[in-house]
């Protein structure tokens, strides 16, 4: 009798696929809540900004449409609390801000009540005339620039102190001794008590035994008792 031998089954391979990443905003809408936040919302009050927002995010984030109904239940009890009170926003509180939304010309009324709500355009900061002058003094004033090496603090963020302790390749500006991490120490060129500052330009790396002769002289003064011993 011939024996039959047993098929052999091969597991099956499952491929997993990676683990997917969360989409991120589409860039339009990034410009878009830029503007709000830097030409729109200073014009508003608190409660006006929330319901704005609230109304942006039912209408061009979530249909791509202008057009959100909102009723008046839901922007009492689902898009901000009252400071005072810390319960629901009041009617009149949110008949006073839709009146200054639409006043400012961020939305505007197209229907009467229904189910649902009243039908709101939502209007974009760049059909805005106020969001559009503040756009146009934006340009003529630009921010100022920022000198980070003046006015970020080299002294007591440990970070800070790390790229001064490598700008100078952890060697003593005094006496060119080599340090390390656990020896070098900061000092300030002009005195802190002489107006000194922990700026990138006021502070060189020293040995300890540098650091505690020099105190709080002026470097010259230092140095050139240095060159007398």
């Amino acid at each position: 009798m011939v024996g039959i031998r047993p098929h052999r089954i091969e597991p099956k391979r499952v491929e997993i696929p990676p683990p997917q990443a969360e989409p991120a905003a589409p860039p339009e809408h990034a410009a878009l809540l830029k503007d709000v936040v830097d030409f729109l919302i200073p014009l508003l009050s608190s409660f006006e900004a929330a319901f704005y927002l609230y109304f942006l995010r039912h209408a061009i984030v979530e249909t791509g449409q202008p057009y959100a109904r909102v009723s008046m239940r839901d922007l009492m009890t689902k898009v901000v609390r009252s400071a005072q009170t810390e319960r629901n926003v009041a009617f009149t509180t949110v008949q006073k801000c839709l009146a200054g939304l639409e006043k400012i010309g961020a939305i505007r009324k197209e229907g009467g009540p229904r189910r649902g709500g009243s039908l709101y355009r939502v209007l974009l900061p760049d059909e805005i005339e106020a969001c559009r002058e503040a756009k146009r003094a934006a340009r003529v004033k630009p921010a100022p620039a920022v000198d980070m090496k003046a006015e970020a603090d080299f002294y007591n963020v440990r970070e800070n102190r790390l790229r001064i302790f490598e700008r100078d390749g952890y060697k003593c500006r005094y006496c060119a001794k080599q340090l390390t991490r656990l020896t070098a120490t900061l000092d300030h060129v002009v005195p802190v008590r002489a107006g000194g500052g922990n700026g990138w330009d006021n502070l060189v790396t020293a040995c300890f035994d540098c650091n505690a002769s020099k105190t709080g002289r002026a470097v010259g003064d230092f140095l050139a008792e240095r060159a007398s011993q």
